[in-house]
């Protein structure tokens, strides 16, 4: 199995905040699409003014993932509480003295 030379400080994992960011989008685009489906059958009879709320709520989804991802790249993942990267426990070895 290969080994980790050198651990990733959380502040400068690109990776897990490329994950994190992702799956806000994902999760931000369609909760808000099916919220703008849903009032678009609620308040529109036209197929055209609903398809436009589900597009609006799209975009908002889009929007406000965007603004939070942004705001993660920019300051250290400590920072930003919407995206958080994985918890890592460092691994330490405690010797007893009997192996010395």
């Amino acid at each position: 199995m290969a080994e980790k030379k050198g651990a990733v400080p959380p502040d400068y994992d690109v990776n897990a905040k490329w994950d994190a960011c992702l799956d806000l989008t994902v999760r931000r685009f369609v909760y808000s699409s099916l919220g703008g489906a849903f009032a678009g059958l609620l308040f529109f009879r036209s197929p055209v003014t609903r398809w436009a709320s589900i597009a609006l709520g799209a975009g908002i989804g889009i929007g406000s993932a965007y603004t939070d991802c942004s705001r993660a790249f920019d300051a250290p993942s400590s920072s930003s509480p919407n995206l958080a990267s994985p918890k890592t426990t460092p691994k330490t070895s405690v010797s007893q003295g009997a192996d010395e």
